[in-house]
């Protein structure tokens, strides 16, 4: 039986007081934007709330870093400060978890991402990341990877060392307790 993505109301009270909270702590990230546009939007699209909270309960702590006027929608990134702790140790993709004969990780980064109902960040969206705040001091997070690249074994992740960002190649199959993936929601 697939899986209800709602939260219950009381789940919604809750979990919208949390993103209030970080919404208000970290203004920076978000300056100009009010609050009670965002959680009335919110409010109206219970699966895209359902996949915040999927970003939230694994660690992420989404909270939002830029708003699309053209498209009229919020952008919400993990902005924990290292990569979020439930999603490390992943793999690439299904591809790279499937050939792994021996040691294999308990999931990969591409079909958690599509589970939760987000995409894993770009370079250009990393590198955004970047530039509201500190992130991955000591941990990494996987990216999205050019196909050209992935087509031969290769998957790509970032970090932040030495006050710079850093994008860095692995094998896709590879996995690294550090490292997990950043989501990007759109609401």
């Amino acid at each position: 039986m697939p899986q209800k993505k709602q939260l219950s109301e009381k789940e919604t009270i809750e979990f919208l007081d949390i993103l209030q909270q970080r919404f208000e702590k970290n203004k920076s990230r978000h300056e100009n934007l009010n609050w009670s546009k965002i959680e009335a939007k919110l409010n109206s699209n219970p699966s895209k709330l359902w996949s915040l909270h999927q970003m939230e309960i694994s660690g992420g702590e989404p909270d939002i870093v830029d708003y699309d006027e053209k498209t009229d929608e919020y952008i919400f990134f993990d902005c924990s400060a290292e990569s979020p702790k439930g999603r490390r140790s992943f793999c690439y993709d299904r591809e790279a978890l499937d050939s792994r004969k021996e040691h294999k990780p308990q999931n990969d980064v591409m079909t958690a991402a599509k589970e939760m109902g987000v995409e894993i960040l770009s370079e250009e969206q990393y590198r955004y990341l970047q530039s509201v705040g500190k992130f991955d001091l000591k941990t990494s997070s996987w990216i999205k990877t050019p196909k050209e690249i992935r087509e031969l074994g290769g998957a790509l992740f970032c970090d932040r060392r030495y006050n710079t960002v850093f994008v860095y190649h692995n094998g896709a199959d590879s996995y690294y307790a550090a490292r997990a993936f950043r989501g990007v929601l759109k609401v």
